[in-house]
């Protein structure tokens, strides 16, 4: 059931780098888009990755928030650093993720940064944000400009599809809650976003699936293990109410049942082998109360 085209990954290490590594071949450095960092520190990187360890970074907000993709001298000289840095970590694809206060009437003044930068063998991808990008009219545009400049549109599969890809399918995923980020994937959901990647494996040469959601890491283990192994590794190591112990006992107690739903609502529990419920639908019926440990909120807890 192997799908040798994708690659899977985390956005930034969820875990020890030693333990990510045992894990993926395949990170991207989220670090960059916040700070700078020295060479030496890139460096080190790339020396304590394993030998094919891939890199992808995520270009610094200077870039994309701060000039907002204007072609001015301070912006071309960020990328500048950021080439240097994928140089060193050997890094082929370069992200850059703009805002939703960036929108589509900036459409000329990223055409003419895209059309600047010196991207030599380097892929630089985007990542639009905000449902202005939404709109067929613009979608249309953009599809136009990213084909002519072959600029991989960069978008959470679940919500959207990328206008253009190229060579390059680039898919990073924020969860589908209500709130960003705060969200476990379902075995169905990982099947979805599979056929999601089966179908874009014939378009392009590479699909790159990168996690970016609460439980990035082992969401992307379990996706990894179904792509090889053609089944799910078990949500929990117990099932029912057990499962919903396990999940629980790591909330820090005492604990109100407002902030159970906001801590841990969103994880998921597996109340019989292989069948997934989100803990947020028990934690609904309880009393409203404080908890003051496990033990207690357990009693109330009907399946």
């Amino acid at each position: 059931m192997g799908l040798h085209l994708i690659k899977i990954g985390c956005c930034g290490y969820p875990v020890s780098m030693k333990k990510y590594f045992e894990n993926f071949s395949l990170v991207e450095l989220n670090t960059t888009f916040y700070q700078y960092p020295r060479i030496s520190t890139v460096e080190g990187w790339r020396a304590k990755a394993p030998e094919n360890f891939e890199f992808t970074v995520k270009a610094h907000q200077d870039i994309s928030h701060k000039f907002k993709l204007k072609s001015e001298k301070e912006c071309l000289e960020a990328f500048e650093k950021m080439k240097e840095i994928c140089n060193i970590l050997k890094a082929k694809i370069l992200l850059v993720q703009t805002p939703a206060s960036l929108r589509p009437d900036r459409l000329e003044d990223a055409k003419e940064f895209f059309s600047k930068i010196p991207r030599e063998d380097l892929i630089v991808v985007w990542e639009t944000r905000g449902p202005a990008w939404d709109e067929e009219e613009t979608r249309q545009r953009l599809a136009e400009l990213l084909e002519k400049l072959d600029i991989p549109h960069v978008v959470d599969p679940f919500k959207n599809t990328p206008v253009y890809v190229g060579k390059t399918a680039y898919f990073r995923l924020h969860g589908l809650g209500e709130r960003l980020y705060y969200y476990q994937y379902s075995n169905d959901e990982l099947k979805r976003l599979f056929n999601i990647a089966r179908e874009y494996e014939t378009k392009a040469e590479e699909v790159y699936v990168l996690f970016n959601n609460l439980s990035m890491f082992d969401d992307a283990v379990r996706f990894k293990h179904y792509i090889e192994k053609g089944k799910f590794p078990s949500l929990t190591k117990n099932v029912g109410l057990e499962s919903i112990r396990e999940v629980l006992s790591k909330t820090r107690y005492p604990a109100s049942k407002s902030m159970l739903l906001k801590k841990v609502g969103w994880k998921l529990v597996e109340i019989e082998k292989g069948k997934q419920i989100r803990l947020e639908n028990f934690l609904r019926e309880i009393p409203s109360k404080t908890y003051n440990n496990i033990d207690e909120l357990m009693k109330e807890i009907k399946l």
